[in-house]
């Protein structure tokens, strides 16, 4: 079992917990998942919470392949807005916050989202890691070869599992190092990999258990699915669901997804099938 101090907050992770999508960016890979305007993401964000959302992550920066950078005052005026909304409609809620840039943690932590959600990793972004450690908040490393812009146009592994162990040993001595006492790791399918290189690291994912942290997984609705099936990603619930499964068969601690309710029908189900 793992345990979160989201800024005073403990959130114990003794079976999979479910993080709820919400983009206010109308770049996202998957439109349904955009969120343009503060009743827009009111609404989504309740029926999340409904449904069994243990953390609801909010971003404004859009990160799929060749998207486009925004500044940092663009996307704060985007997540400050929400967050604050969110507080106080759902005191109790824990927000993770979907940024590389330190200048919008640290101000999107004060105003009350208590999770950082971190695609660089630091990387592009030095700043990142200290400043989530002075706001003593968990962080999560997500591993990516390049950056969005370009991620997808060279991607060249010799051992694809054994690299992306390597990065997350460096990034925890870094994280310990600079003082982050929680840090979760997640393995970016899709982020600088290619369809086969995604389903190794699916299929490898229990050799990050080694690492005592818990493992995210973001697989939901990614062309990994959508592409291999030949389908639109509007399509393409049935397919995430597989691949949920088979990451949590293989150790995965937290589900990053659009779809709350069929994620967590997905863990009460393996639970009851782990139990018989």
């Amino acid at each position: 079992m793992f345990s979160l101090n989201c800024k005073g907050k403990l959130l114990f992770i003794n079976k999979p917990l479910i993080m709820g999508i919400l983009n206010i960016t109308e770049d996202s890979f998957y439109p349904e998942s955009r969120v343009r305007n503060t009743a827009a993401i009111e609404k989504k964000a309740t029926q999340m919470i409904r449904e069994g959302a243990d953390i609801l992550d909010i971003g404004a920066q859009s990160t799929r392949p060749g998207s486009n950078r925004i500044s940092p005052d663009e996307e704060l005026r985007k997540l400050l807005p929400a967050i604050e909304m969110l507080i106080n409609k759902y005191p109790e809620l824990i927000i993770s916050v979907d940024t590389y840039q330190s200048q919008v943690a640290k101000e999107c932590i004060n105003s009350g989202a208590a999770i950082i959600n971190d695609i660089s990793c630091g990387e592009m972004d030095k700043d990142m890691i200290s400043t989530v450690a002075l706001l003593n908040v968990p962080y999560i490393c997500m591993h990516m070869k390049g950056v969005p812009e370009t991620m997808q146009k060279d991607i060249n592994y010799e051992d694809i599992t054994k690299e992306v162990l390597d990065f997350f040993i460096q990034k925890i001595y870094e994280c310990k190092h600079a003082g982050i006492n929680d840090v979760i790791i997640d393995p970016g399918f899709g982020f600088g990999k290619h369809f086969a290189q995604n389903f190794l690291l699916l299929k490898n994912l229990e050799t990050f258990k080694m690492l005592e942290k818990p493992i995210m997984a973001g697989i939901s609705r990614k062309s990994t699915i959508y592409k291999t099936l030949g389908i639109a990603v509007e399509d393409s619930l049935n397919g995430t669901t597989v691949l949920n499964t088979i990451a949590l068969l293989n150790g995965v601690s937290i589900l990053r997804v659009h779809d709350v309710k069929e994620a967590k029908e997905t863990i009460t189900l393996l639970q009851a099938y782990c139990k018989a």
